[in-house]
């Protein structure tokens, strides 16, 4: 089976495949040109009508092939639209002009008249290219280039949705990529910070900073993630922004520990709000600073909530805004790449407050079970 493509590459290269397709497509067409599918064998297969048969398969199938090969590629495609009508005019009249000496053979090898034959004078020339070779000529080359334009319609298609999708994923790996630079510059500024004042908590921070590294190259790799998998980077990244803190800080988290069941998530969705809000938290001295966050499962809808307390500057934030490069376009990007239509973002920024609430529609990932019931 394997050298088949080899054996009998003649038949790919001369398109001799085809003439099946031929064949039958003359059948049908004498078979409505006569109304008695016994009369179009009878027309077919008996001698001399088999020369008038010969000539149309041959000469018809010649024009189809030069328009399709030729004259397409080399005049339609480049837009000498003129060129092209005028040699596909003149390859039809040639073509069916051509098909007509088949009549006369069929005759001088029978020994009969035109008329005795066809019921044509034998001068019938040109009611015969008029009334039968003209017509059959130009519906084979109609029908002929639908299906070709329409087979280069879906390849082009198809090309063009297989690029759509390699530059998707390749602008989620650059967003993706363009994030975790930024958040690794921050986590071990962090751990240098408390080197100098806390050796064991920096000692802690680091261990706990190995596991969330160990995660972004290793673990979450994948379009989607286990949601439990991706609740655990974010509780570590929580515990590591606590050990860092300087001033009078509260946190409020409400996350489910449980009950994740088999939802996933896109890597990283959340994390841009959740370092924001503890990158541009206010520092105030003399009064709390405080981050809420709540993350609830209604079904396969998540509903995430975060907020901080800020410090005001001419009424606007003094983090988000300002460095969103990095942050806000970024996951608003992926956002509408991964989860199109399946999201609501909302972003308040108060004069003492920024809060970001998001709703997510997220995706089962399939049980064993189920994947060996549909493979």
């Amino acid at each position: 089976m394997q050298d088949r493509p080899s054996r009998y590459h003649w038949l790919y290269k001369y398109k001799l495949y085809h003439l099946p397709f031929w064949l039958a497509y003359h059948y049908l067409w004498w078979t409505l040109h006569s109304g008695d599918p016994l009369e179009a064998v009878h027309s077919i297969l008996t001698t001399p009508y088999v020369f008038k048969f010969s000539f149309y398969v041959v000469f018809q199938a010649i024009g189809v092939y030069f328009n399709l090969y030729f004259l397409i590629p080399r005049y339609l495609e480049k837009g000498k639209y003129f060129r092209y009508i005028s040699l596909v005019l003149m390859t039809v009249i040639c073509s069916a002009w051509l098909i007509v000496i088949g009549y006369y053979a069929g005759s001088a090898w029978s020994g009969k008249t035109m008329q005795e034959l066809y019921n044509v004078a034998q001068d019938g020339y040109f009611i015969l290219f008029k009334n039968n070779s003209l017509p059959s000529t130009v519906a084979a080359m109609t029908f002929a280039m639908s299906i070709k334009l329409a087979k280069n319609w879906l390849q082009t298609r198809r090309k063009q949705q297989l690029l759509e999708k390699e530059n998707l994923e390749t602008e989620l790996k650059f967003l993706k990529s363009q994030f975790n630079p930024h958040f690794l510059f921050n986590t071990i500024n962090s751990i240098f910070v408390l080197i100098h004042k806390n050796p064991d908590l920096a000692s802690d921070s680091l261990a706990k900073f190995s596991g969330l590294l160990r995660y972004q190259l290793y673990d979450c790799n994948e379009p989607q993630i286990p949601l439990g998998q991706e609740m655990a980077y974010l509780e570590n990244f929580i515990e590591l922004e606590k050990l860092r803190q300087d001033y009078s800080f509260e946190l409020d988290a409400e996350m489910p520990v449980e009950g994740y069941g088999n939802l996933t998530i896109a890597p990283f969705i959340l994390m841009p709000f959740m370092e924001n809000a503890f990158k541009h938290i206010s520092r105030f001295k003399d009064r709390t600073n405080w981050i809420k966050i709540d993350l609830r499962l209604e079904g396969a809808r998540l509903h995430f909530q975060i907020s901080n307390s800020k410090t005001s500057q001419n009424g606007h934030s003094a983090g988000w805004m300002h460095y969103s490069g990095i942050g806000l376009k970024n996951v608003q990007r992926r956002l509408d790449l991964v989860y199109p239509e399946a999201y609501e973002l909302k972003i308040q920024d108060s004069e003492e407050s920024f809060r970001v609430m998001l709703r997510l529609n997220l995706q089962e990932q399939p049980t064993p079970q189920m994947k060996s019931a549909t493979g």
